[in-house]
């Protein structure tokens, strides 16, 4: 993406949504379902429904997480792109707290896609 799309859309007032979508919920525990028994995810997801959105910096979800950014190019990526180009807002990211590593429970394309916006985008997001 050129600089001057970037500044474009870094220029709206906001790219995210306040509240995650009600769809992003039921996404995350079919994730932490992978990696937790499916009583735990669900307690995972509770506890995401009800905690308040907090913001965090692309970078540092990043780091934390320890996953790799995926390609510019990957469709998925270019999808938010198109979302945000067309005036629509992103869903906050869904964190959950793993041992060694944040596990994003839902939303790594977004955050992937805000990482190219601006590393420093600050991400609203969920965190258990």
């Amino acid at each position: 993406m050129k600089e001057k799309e970037k500044n474009a859309l870094l220029s709206k007032k906001s790219i995210w949504l306040k509240d995650p979508e009600e769809h992003d919920f039921p996404a995350a525990q079919d994730y932490l379902e992978l990696l937790f028994i499916p009583k735990d995810a669900k307690q995972y997801v509770a506890a995401l429904k009800k905690t308040k959105t907090i913001v965090k910096k692309t970078k540092d979800i990043f780091r934390a997480s320890k996953l790799p950014l995926l390609p510019e190019e990957n469709i998925h990526v270019q999808e938010n792109f198109k979302k945000i180009k067309k005036g629509k807002k992103l869903s906050p990211i869904l964190l959950v707290r793993g041992k060694n590593e944040l596990i994003i429970a839902d939303g790594y394309h977004r955050l992937c896609c805000s990482y190219y916006l601006t590393e420093d985008l600050e991400v609203p997001c969920r965190l258990v």
